[in-house]
């Protein structure tokens, strides 16, 4: 679904917020290309916000944010999304009165080529089978697993080169959140996209991951190797829970 990666997201003294008090402080962070990274922590730690600053929907921001060596601060969104950015929020963002294919249709509309939106389509509907079996269903008539199906496949299909996700199994069945993580990892070794996956899920986030993020009152307290993090009982208990 997705070309070769060529660089990295980059996040140097990040401070961001809402109009109160910020969320985020002095963040600092690196997502190589071709890997995902997970971002974890409690309830109110920042993760949703950082994803919104990196795709300009946080209104107050400072630092740097780039990827491909391209500061993305000041970038509209319509503009994030040509250089290969998508941001699935959480809620899954799907136009329900619309049918499966005509929001697939929407992640392609602003590139020029229609065969080759078709073809993303088309893929995206190999890559989830329940979607290409509901292809003409109305998207409020989708369980909750076949919606978030839907909104990673209408990024998916804006073919992206970095993929901002937000607690994909929020309100899924195990079964559904093992399906989506274990599309991720294809993903990430079979096309090279690179992932920013906000989870609740600690543990499924960890086990797909190369990197883990621990995010603490807007604060970076851990940065390490998934497998190092997820095997640290330590860090775990103090700051994940488990």
């Amino acid at each position: 679904m997705t070309g070769t990666a060529s660089g990295s997201l980059r996040i140097r003294e990040l401070t961001a917020g809402y109009g109160g008090p910020a969320v985020l402080h002095d963040v600092d962070l690196d997502v190589h290309p071709g890997t995902i990274a997970a971002v974890v922590g409690a309830n109110g730690a920042g993760k949703t916000t950082l994803l919104r600053a990196v795709s300009g929907l946080a209104p107050r921001c400072t630092g740097s944010i780039t990827w491909e060596g391209t500061e993305l601060r000041g970038t509209r969104v319509e503009d994030l999304v040509r250089r290969g950015v998508a941001h699935v929020p959480e809620g899954r963002g799907v136009i329900t009165e619309l049918t499966v294919e005509e929001n697939l249709r929407l992640g392609h509309l602003w590139r020029k080529d229609p065969a080759d939106g078709r073809r993303a389509v088309a893929e995206v509907f190999e890559m989830f089978e329940p979607l290409a079996r509901r292809r003409a269903s109305a998207g409020h008539l989708l369980s909750g697993g076949e919606r978030q199906m839907l909104a990673i496949g209408r990024a998916l299909v804006g073919r992206p080169r970095l993929l901002l996700l937000d607690e994909p199994s929020l309100g899924l069945a195990p079964k559904v959140t093992a399906q989506i993580m274990a599309l991720l990892r294809h993903l990430r070794d079979e096309t090279g996209l690179t992932i920013l996956l906000v989870e609740q899920n600690v543990r499924s986030a960890l086990s797909v991951a190369d990197r883990g993020i621990v995010l603490s009152l807007g604060r970076v307290v851990v940065d390490d190797d998934a497998g190092t993090l997820a095997a640290d009982a330590d860090l775990r208990h103090a700051y994940l829970g488990f």
